[in-house]
């Protein structure tokens, strides 16, 4: 009998785990990997496809810059951050095809 109820109890959370995911998804959550923690920001390096986060309210360090608004990733995979794999920002802020990979 207490076997019984143990099953019926992992089953019962099982079918809760499953109902909360498929709600998190009906309602626009996303289950992909965040390119940044909250609290942080994505930058770019200048002239290259390298990439950092940084903290709300910091500047970008030296040698990186702020992604192009309406042009942020968010997502791993993304349409953006597939884009800025193969375009960088130039010095002056310009889009431009990145450099060869060496």
């Amino acid at each position: 009998m207490i076997t019984f109820r143990t099953r019926r109890h992992q089953s019962g959370i099982s079918v809760l785990f499953a109902a909360a995911a498929l709600a998190a998804t009906l309602a626009g959550c996303s289950m992909k990997d965040a390119i940044c923690r909250g609290g942080e920001y994505p930058v770019m390096t200048v002239g290259g496809t390298g990439s950092a986060c940084v903290s709300d309210g910091k500047p970008p360090p030296e040698g990186f810059t702020r992604y192009p608004d309406g042009k942020v990733p968010e997502h791993v995979d993304d349409s953006w951050d597939v884009y800025w794999r193969t375009h960088t920002l130039d010095d002056k802020g310009n889009i431009i095809d990145a450099p060869a990979p060496r």
